[in-house]
């Protein structure tokens, strides 16, 4: 079974937050692969497909303590490290661009540090989501959890939908695949 995890924050405060992208990118994954609505377990929401082939994991932890749901899920269905792929916001890209890796470090993302902290590896798959860069008037906790402006969205919404697009890819072949299409030639 393949584990799809998209980073966040649950509850509506933050529900179009520059953090959620994650969940944003689930959302869409769920109409794209047709599974049922999320329900909760794995301390988050989950579904999956109804070949049982592919599970989608929103974590309910809050960011800082990503790694116990996914940790969780991991050990019920005996899902291996290869096949976790995580989708989260990054402030490194601008505002709709993204990268696919196949391992790194957390940069500043308490989400994935957590995950790579649990896992203890750095060998996770994963889809960054750029956000844009904090400006220099905020401060990083309060943009990350601000409503994108409608220009920045928008970016965010095409990248989004091109996530699923390479998740598709991703299924279908593999995730070096993946990368090789939809990174434009990024050797991440």
């Amino acid at each position: 079974m393949k584990l799809i995890v998209g980073l966040g924050n649950p509850g509506k405060d933050y529900a179009r937050t520059r953090h959620n992208v994650g969940f944003q990118a689930l959302d869409l994954l769920t109409t794209s692969l047709k599974t049922p609505a999320f329900k909760e377990g794995f301390k988050g929401e989950w579904t999956k497909t109804a070949d049982n082939k592919v599970m989608l994991l929103k974590p309910h932890t809050f960011m800082n303590l990503s790694g116990e749901s996914v940790l969780l899920a991991m050990q019920f269905y005996k899902i291996s490290i290869e096949d976790i792929v995580i989708i989260y916001d990054d402030l490194a890209f601008e505002p709709g661009v993204f990268r696919l890796r196949l391992n790194g470090s957390s940069g500043s993302h308490n989400g994935i540090h957590h995950i790579i902290q649990t896992l203890g590896t750095q060998n996770i798959k994963r889809i960054r989501i750029g956000i844009g860069a904090v400006p220099p008037e905020w401060k990083g906790r309060d943009y990350v959890l601000a409503v994108p402006s409608e220009d920045e969205q928008t970016k965010i919404d095409h990248a989004l939908k091109t996530i699923v697009l390479a998740m598709e890819d991703y299924l279908t072949y593999d995730f070096p695949h993946a990368m090789s299409r939809f990174n434009r030639g990024d050797k991440d």
